[in-house]
């Protein structure tokens, strides 16, 4: 059976409609970029997962406004179930702790980087208009 693998994410936005975008820094998917956030720990509610996680690798603490998706991908060696969460920020710094890079992008600069394929699609839902 394929191992399964349910996290978070958090698609963080400003008041000018920009997204905040972050670049992996390790695994199979090094140099690809994401919406940041991590797998849920036992006992956790997602929006509790998602704080942790942002606080972790960001040393920011985000206000999750609603669900916008949740996304099945079945990558090579694995299922990931991706709960994605429509953010914004409330305190701190967005300092990369895990990633390589990071940038806010424009909707016009959403397909500048090179998304991984789950999160690709979430970005396609979020240019037609779908969050």
């Amino acid at each position: 059976m394929t191992k399964q693998i349910e996290v978070v994410v958090a698609i963080i936005h400003d008041d000018e409609g920009r997204i905040f975008a972050t670049q992996r820094g390790y695994g199979d998917y090094k140099d690809g970029w994401e919406f940041p956030g991590g797998k849920m720990e036992p006992e956790e509610s997602p929006e509790e997962a998602l704080r942790r996680e942002i606080w972790e690798e960001l040393e920011t603490k985000i206000d999750i406004e609603r669900l916008v998706q949740t996304v099945e991908y079945d990558y090579p060696k694995f299922h990931l179930k991706m709960h994605c969460f429509w953010c914004h920020i409330e305190g701190g710094g967005l300092i990369l702790k895990e990633h390589e890079a990071a940038c806010w992008l424009s909707p016009e600069q959403l397909y500048s980087v090179d998304w991984l394929p789950a999160d690709l699609i979430v970005v396609n839902n979020l240019i037609k208009g779908n969050q």
